[in-house]
């Protein structure tokens, strides 16, 4: 099927499905005036918790975009990606963009998108997390493995043996599923790899269990200079984003057929199972200036940034967007 048949077909079961409205031009486009640049491109990683951004390519047609670039570049380069002007926007976990901001890269916070969707999965035996003392642990995110672990009492570079790899080929999944570690901190398609394997104990799921469920998970950031000299094709971005974060919620069926559709994914099992976890559907409900103070000031205690959180929010974050789009984008 040619691409240009693939989107004709995603648009049809659109409007079958009775999401049609997600994809029609906003009629506040004129108000907001011309679009300085109609070329976005979005950071690419094999993460599937981040769908909204890689269904969004017609609604950002919609937007008056039409040249959309997805760029590859190795997920755990996801905030200087942006800073080094290799893409315009990208979402990813509240705690990266913090830890990259002290850093010095020039982004910028533009907006919540989904809560929680992290889960740290353990062996029968391990009870509750106070019990990985002297255990073998290994995360996707080492650096919230860290903010969980502390949060309980425990020193996550003494009471446990911290497993990471620099290779590539380094698997913490495989290693969990062999028995090899204890605990395994994994974010989609991991968590629903490792039930679809038949593993379900899980101590933390941050869409669950607080305090990380009360605050967003993955946020959209994009460089500071698209954000600066590109306000209008910031906030359409932005729109197109959280509308597919609600056809997430609406119709995930539909939205894991595209994922695998478009190359995003081979297996539309996990891609449906994603979708079905995750909360798409609160990003309304949430402050995004409060998850960056939480994050921020847990890493602060913790030593791994030097910057406090207000000077993170006054000077890295953007949210007149979002907060025009809370009320625009109403249920």
């Amino acid at each position: 099927m040619t691409l240009t048949q693939t989107r004709r077909k995603f648009l049809t079961i659109l409007s079958a499905a009775g999401a049609a409205g997600l994809v029609r031009a906003t009629p506040s486009l004129a108000a907001e005036g011309a679009l300085e640049t109609t070329t976005v491109r979005i950071h690419k990683v094999p993460v599937l918790c981040l769908a909204p951004q890689y269904i969004s390519e017609e609604l950002l047609r919609a937007e008056g975009f039409t040249d959309i670039r997805y760029v590859e570049a190795p997920a755990e380069t996801e905030g200087p990606a942006i800073g080094r002007g290799e893409a315009d926007f990208n979402m990813s976990f509240a705690g990266n963009y913090i830890k990259d901001i002290d850093a010095g890269a020039p982004i910028v916070m533009v907006a919540g998108v989904h809560v929680g969707c992290f889960e740290l999965f353990a062996r029968q035996n391990v009870r509750h997390i106070g019990e990985l003392k002297g255990k073998r642990v290994a995360a996707d995110d080492s650096s919230l493995l860290s903010l969980i672990t502390r949060q309980i009492g425990l020193d996550p570079t003494a009471d446990f043996h911290r497993v990471t790899g620099g290779e590539p080929s380094f698997n913490p999944l495989e290693l969990f599923a062999q028995g090899k570690i204890d605990a395994f901190l994994a974010f989609p398609p991991h968590p629903q790899e490792l039930r679809a394997r038949g593993f379900d104990h899980v101590l933390v799921s941050t869409a669950l269990d607080r305090p990380w469920s009360q605050y967003f998970c993955c946020m959209l950031a994009g460089s500071r200079e698209y954000v600066r000299n590109h306000p209008v094709a910031t906030k359409r971005v932005l729109r197109a984003i959280l509308k597919a974060a609600d056809l997430c919620a609406r119709e995930p069926e539909l939205a894991a057929r595209r994922l695998v559709e478009r190359g995003f994914t081979p297996r539309y099992d996990y891609a449906l199972q994603t979708l079905s976890d995750v909360p798409y559907d609160r990003w309304r409900e949430y402050d995004p200036e409060d998850t960056i103070r939480f994050y921020a000031l847990r890493l602060r205690e913790n030593g791994e940034i030097k910057s406090t959180p207000q000077q993170i929010i006054a000077e890295n974050t953007d949210w007149r967007f979002f907060n025009e789009l809370k009320s625009e984008l109403k249920a």
